[in-house]
């Protein structure tokens, strides 16, 4: 039976081995060197082909410049909501104060790989006892699907999630007070993180709980159950929180896909090249596996639950969730850096140590000729788009189309399909695809102009759908289709090379760029420009 004086963690920690390998410092200085290390993309480009990110950005530059800049602020407003989306909101628009808006947004981002790393490191010394090397395993998956559709907050709050993990498990055997208080903080600033990171960070208390009832077995049942239950107040904290937020409105917006669940595993690894991420994965499980056999490599017994009670949660949750979409895609990448901070490897025999070393670097040398390769090949295009927005008027109304609605999903493409909001960062311009839903984002545009962008984050109409609303209008047709003609200029997405004007008659070429066109749109003289 346990002794109800003596800490459990000390019965479930892995038995102490004088750390002859690394030291904590020489752990940490490898953490530091190789986060550095595989930021080089990041610090290369400016602004990185990731689909939600620059639409971000530009919503950081609204809020950093609307008190001084008039254009912007004739089409956009500021309303500081109780929003669980508010991280880079409260962070970036600070930066922006001292720096460029695109360095604003490199810092966040090394930022938040930092975070991830140390929040790994953490955990894992908070279940060993003691600084184990394995979780530098996580920089190369810091590149993963996830990041590359632009979920800054989110994956931001994975790293916070891992912290707030790592602290709940070095005081879980102290006083009630003092454990309870700090869950409630954790709570709190990942409620405002993103919903989706709070839930992580409650897959892994739920998973340490069910894991520590397990050990106290031989106790009386009720005591523990209540000790279980009692665990889960902190997070009660969100009620009110989302009761007194827009979010709450969106909670009808859910939907069950079951079919995407093993491509969700897969963005774990995935990047541009299959090949990079089935070889990141065999050398990785490869590793492991060698390690495991010759017992170098040691997990908490927590790995288990965690895995079990992160593929239920896993699979229970709906594709889209709060009107957000990938709700349940985006959870494997935060589960996975949890399970990597489970493992104890032993670094007392130099080969050992050597070959930890050798695959670290060949997993972040593959990681990171990816990224660069792509990015590099990716970023003429990124270079053309920008080129095409400094030949927009300031303070001008750009709409946004696509060649075909079906296009925009190859990972190639992510970096085009929110570009269009570069206009709002470099001509103060009023976007149609610019994140301004309620309940999402704080930035909404000024009543007058609602009628002019999507509030909804759907899909832009094609070309040939845009020209029907102009001609023979269909019911139910988004009012801000009707409009398009009122706007200054037209960005086609995912153009072919050379296509033709889709409608010369009320369009002139501005720029015909890589997979997309710039058009202005003509108006009859008696049009008028200024007002809706």
């Amino acid at each position: 039976m346990l002794s109800p004086n003596k800490p459990l963690i000390q019965e479930q920690a892995v038995p102490r081995i004088r750390p002859v390998g690394f030291s904590g410092p020489q752990i940490a200085v490898l953490g530091v060197v190789f986060t550095l290390l595989i930021s080089i993309p990041i610090w290369t480009h400016p602004l990185p082909p990731l689909s939600d990110y620059v639409n971000h950005l530009a919503r950081m530059q609204v809020i950093a410049t609307i008190s001084h800049n008039a254009r912007l602020a004739n089409f956009y407003e500021i309303d500081w909501q109780v929003i669980p989306n508010l991280t880079m909101d409260l962070i970036v628009p600070l930066l922006a104060h001292v720096m460029k808006i695109y360095l604003a947004g490199q810092v966040f981002m090394v930022a938040m790989f930092a975070l991830i790393v140390s929040g790994t490191l953490a955990l894992n010394r908070a279940l060993i006892g003691r600084w184990s090397a394995l979780p530098l395993f996580s920089l190369p998956l810091l590149y993963n699907y996830v990041f590359l559709v632009g979920l800054m907050n989110y994956i931001f709050g994975i790293g916070v999630a891992l912290w707030a993990l790592a602290g709940w498990v070095a005081v879980r055997e102290r006083v009630w007070p003092v454990r309870f208080a700090l869950s409630t903080t954790c709570a709190t600033v990942l409620f405002f993180c993103h919903l989706s990171a709070l839930g992580v960070y409650g897959i892994g208390v739920l998973s340490y709980e069910i894991f520590r009832l397990w050990q106290r077995r031989v106790e009386p049942w009720a005591g523990r159950i209540a000790d279980f239950v009692a665990s889960g107040l902190p997070f009660m904290v969100a009620a009110p929180l989302l009761y007194a937020s827009p979010t709450l409105e969106l909670a009808g917006g859910n939907y069950w896909e079951q079919g995407g669940k093993l491509q969700g595993l897969m963005y774990v690894f995935s990047n541009y090249s299959d090949i990079v991420a089935f070889g990141l994965m065999a050398i990785m499980i490869g590793s492991i596996a060698w390690a495991v056999r010759h017992r170098v490599l040691h997990f908490h017994p927590l790995v288990f639950v965690l895995t079990a009670v992160g593929g239920v949660v896993y699979f229970m949750l709906p594709r889209v969730m709060f009107d957000t979409y990938m709700a349940d895609q985006r959870v494997p990448i935060g589960v996975a850096f949890m399970l990597l901070a489970c493992g104890d490897l032993e670094l007392r025999r130099r080969l050992v140590r050597r070959a930890f070393v050798a695959v670290l670097i060949v997993m972040v040398a593959a990681r990171l000729m990816e990224i660069d390769l792509n990015w590099s090949q990716l970023s003429d295009s990124t270079s053309q788009f920008r080129s095409s927005v400094r030949r927009i008027a300031p303070g001008s109304k750009v709409f946004v189309a696509y060649a075909d609605r079906s296009l925009g999903d190859s990972v190639s493409d992510l970096g085009l399909v929110h570009a269009a909001c570069i206009a709002m960062i470099e001509r103060s311009a009023l976007v149609t695809t610019a994140f301004t839903v309620a309940g999402k984002q704080i930035l909404h545009v000024r009543p007058q102009w609602r009628d002019f962008v999507d509030r909804y984050d759907g899909t832009p109409p094609s070309t040939a759908q845009l020209i029907v609303a102009a001609e023979h209008p269909l019911p139910n047709t988004p009012e801000f289709w009707l409009n398009w003609t009122k706007f200054d200029y037209l960005y086609i997405l995912f153009t072919e090379d050379e296509a033709p004007n889709p409608d010369p008659e009320r369009l002139k070429l501005v720029m015909d760029g890589d997979r997309f066109q710039l058009y202005r749109i003509l108006k009859p003289r008696y049009a008028n420009l200024d007002t809706p």
